[in-house]
């Protein structure tokens, strides 16, 4: 109610919509730079670790869109904020 009032935007609102912004600018290149190819990288460890997998970025919109997200924004289509 205050931030209505005052027009001050949420912190972890303007977080999740730079996240997404910056999803689909990546996955629009093709120009082979290093930011679109570690998105398709898979690091070759042969051990896991201790405990809750980490959380990537990543993974917030797989949920959310679903896998095949990459494809989707390079063919032009615009995502959806949750």
């Amino acid at each position: 109610e205050i931030r209505n009032r005052t027009g001050i935007t949420d912190i972890v609102q303007r977080a999740a919509a730079l996240k997404w912004n910056w999803a689909g600018h990546i996955c629009r290149r093709e120009d082979g730079r290093w930011s679109r190819v570690i998105l398709d990288w898979q690091p070759r460890t042969g051990h896991r670790s201790i405990g809750r997998p980490p959380a990537r970025w990543r993974d917030d919109i797989v949920k959310a869109i679903g896998k095949n997200w990459m494809q989707l924004t390079s063919n032009g289509v615009r995502m959806k904020r949750p």
